[in-house]
């Protein structure tokens, strides 16, 4: 998986098609991340102490790896990530501008 935390992700299928949100997290071994303000999900969550309310809260849910793609930042364009070694740094770059990330 080549998209990592804090990168910029454009959501290119599913109910919230078309927005832009940061990932929150990567989970690589299941091929999922969570995306901020996209998939959101209400929750109902009880009162933990006497005399709170309970309350509903939206919370985003892990979408899949396959339905976001990488938004570069020098570009601003959806684009693949690809990987540039030289000597022995292996960068990661935008394949439709060859900027490094």
């Amino acid at each position: 998986m080549k998209i990592k935390k804090n990168d910029q992700v454009l959501i290119i299928a599913g109910d919230d098609k078309g927005k832009k949100g940061a990932v929150l997290k990567a989970m690589p071994s299941i091929g999922k991340v969570v995306v901020d303000g996209a998939n959101l999900v209400k929750k109902h969550v009880k009162p933990k102490r006497n005399g709170e309310k309970g309350q509903i809260v939206k919370m985003p849910k892990p979408l899949d790896v396959s339905k976001v793609q990488f938004l570069c930042p020098k570009c601003g364009k959806a684009a693949k990530i690809g990987h540039d070694v030289s000597g022995e740094v292996k960068a990661r770059i935008c394949k439709k501008c060859g900027a490094k990330l």
